[in-house]
């Protein structure tokens, strides 16, 4: 007699064994854009106030192609929510945020991940900011094990031993670890590590799938991935920023307008950064270049709106559902090729 059929949903590491796993981040920017969160602070109370808004953009990201709802937990953690004197919300909005994710995933077959990331509280050598560092991400582990998510984001470190203490709390949860780092303008950790080193740093200590997120861009990043896969030899993660930095201005932060005079603290960084979106194309090429790479785990980072996940799903050989309404300008009334259009409006297509 067979065995009955079960419906058990595939995990994260079975996924990136036999393809791309594409996991939309960005949900801070892109709320914001929208006016339901604040830039500065970036704490998502989005999640409590306008819950309905953060069940929308994941099924927007689902829809584009994005195989994972990432419970939107980033910045909220204990330091964050203390900055804004609503430390008491702490613990309903991380259990709120895993609901959202939860109750969208079951409509899909999508992978649910809890998130900790950078707590701007870690000081490396600093003994009492590792211990205060490692109570949060345990706190914000258990209540994600909690929720029954599938894995664990560990992201934006720019230092490597905060990286590790996450990774500790993740380990000590028994989930798997996507873990990734973000490498700001001198090209190494705070505390000294190339990225390459800190990543076979995180692999050795039992991360399954290792790399990097936010700061940088496409162009900026790719080398830096080139460097980690001659390195590691596990599974790598690439999640950049949508955004045009370049060797001179390497990360997001650091992006100049000489256009603009009169910005807040002199950037772009991090509400005038539209003169370098990155187009979808320029999406799309990136992630066919980090596919070769071996890079399997891909996303798109702050700034990302689902036509970015979109375009980065079918570079991969992906058919979203929004795929449906992908570009396709063969019918524009001027520019395409369509044998029903005016012959006049073809003409006129040189004028436009």
């Amino acid at each position: 007699m067979s065995p009955e059929p079960t419906n058990q949903k595939r995990g994260l590491l079975e996924r990136l064994d036999q393809g791309p796993v594409i996991c939309a981040e960005g949900y801070l920017f892109e709320l914001e854009r929208r006016g339901y969160l604040q830039a500065g602070a970036f704490v998502p109370e989005v999640v409590l106030e306008h819950p309905l808004a953060v069940d929308q953009l994941h099924r927007e990201f689902v829809r584009a192609g994005s195989d994972v709802v990432e419970a939107l937990t980033y910045y909220a953690h204990r330091e964050k929510l203390r900055m804004i004197g609503k430390e008491d919300v702490l613990e309903q909005l991380n259990r709120q945020a895993l609901q959202i994710a939860r109750s969208v995933a079951a409509d899909y077959d999508v992978l649910v991940a809890g998130d900790i990331c950078n707590t701007n509280v870690y000081a490396a050598g600093d003994r009492a900011s590792e211990e205060a560092v490692a109570k949060m991400f345990d706190e914000q582990v258990a209540w994600a094990t909690d929720a029954g998510v599938d894995f664990i984001v560990a992201e934006t470190f720019s230092f490597l031993g905060e990286a590790l203490l996450a990774l500790k709390a993740i380990r000590r949860a028994g989930l798997p670890s996507v873990v990734t780092l973000a490498i700001h303008k001198e090209g190494t950790l705070r505390d000294g590590h190339s990225p390459e080193a800190a990543c076979r740093a995180l692999e050795d200590a039992g991360a399954d799938v290792v790399g990097l997120n936010c700061a940088r861009g496409p162009a900026t990043m790719l080398p830096l991935l080139e460097r980690i896969r001659q390195t590691c030899t596990g599974r790598l993660a690439a999640l950049p920023v949508p955004y045009r930095t370049r060797p001179e201005e390497p990360t997001f932060q650091s992006l100049t307008d000489p256009g603009m005079s009169d910005l807040p603290g002199g950037r772009s960084f991090p509400t005038a950064l539209d003169p370098f979106v990155c187009t979808r194309y320029e999406i799309a090429d990136f992630a066919k270049k980090a596919w070769a790479l071996g890079v399997r785990y891909q996303g798109v980072c702050c700034g990302a709106g689902p036509h970015h996940i979109r375009s980065m799903a079918e570079a991969l050989g992906k058919t979203p559902a929004a795929g449906r309404f992908s570009a396709d300008m063969s019918k524009h009334y001027a520019l395409g090729t369509d044998a029903r259009l005016k012959a006049h409006n073809i003409d006129f297509a040189k004028q436009l």
